[in-house]
């Protein structure tokens, strides 16, 4: 497939890169500055100037944008906004590398983990800054988009163990009683997800089974 990866040069962006090259699929990096990836090609463009044009032909456009400083927390809403507009009436799937704030923590979906009283506080603002960005997700209706949230301890230094649980909305912990995930873990649920096209606008979650 050609794939294309937002934001490729961040932690995620690269092993997702990685892993997609691993595979044989033709990948494009874009990103905001010099690329630091071993991507097929390379689109050096500001996330928010991208365009119909830009992303036409490609089989799957994959989000691995993050922003952790208070001023630009919204983005995770506008590069939304960008990339569904860019996308609208295509075939060309969008995947979106989400937080584990917005999960739901009982089949009810009443409280999710970020309203839990043991939620970190430092964690917070990003935790509902990304939830907001998958609420305007949810009111995308011409387009195939897959939210994927990983655990709640996503360990960027974690190893690759080869084997995850596939998950919904609801929190899920593994057999050890934890909710956790390496990168390169998450990586490979997100290409198996992107070649085994099972999902349409839907958010799923992995963890380290």
């Amino acid at each position: 497939m050609k794939i294309a990866v937002v934001a490729a040069n961040g932690k995620a962006g690269q092993l997702i890169v990685k892993e997609a090259l691993d595979r044989g699929h033709q990948v494009t990096a874009i990103v905001r500055s010099e690329n630091k990836t071993a991507a097929t090609s390379v689109l050096q463009k500001d996330i928010h100037e991208l365009t119909k044009e830009d992303l036409a032909g490609f089989d799957v456009v994959v989000s691995a944008f993050g922003a952790w400083t208070p001023e630009t927390l919204p983005q995770h809403t506008s590069t939304l906004q960008v990339l569904t507009k860019a996308l609208a009436g295509s075939s060309t799937r969008l995947f979106v590398v989400g937080g584990a704030g917005s999960l739901y923590l009982d089949e009810g979906r009443s409280l999710r983990l970020m309203e839990a009283p043991d939620f970190p506080a430092a964690y917070l603002p990003i935790a509902e800054a990304m939830a907001k960005g998958l609420d305007f997700l949810r009111t995308v209706t011409d387009l195939n988009w897959v939210y994927v949230s990983p655990a709640a301890d996503f360990q960027d230094a974690g190893e690759k163990t080869g084997h995850y649980i596939l998950a919904g909305e609801v929190f899920t912990l593994n057999s050890k009683g934890e909710s956790v995930i390496s990168y390169v873990d998450f990586a490979l649920a997100l290409v198996d997800e992107i070649e085994a096209n099972r999902f349409n606008q839907e958010r799923i979650s992995v963890l380290q089974a």
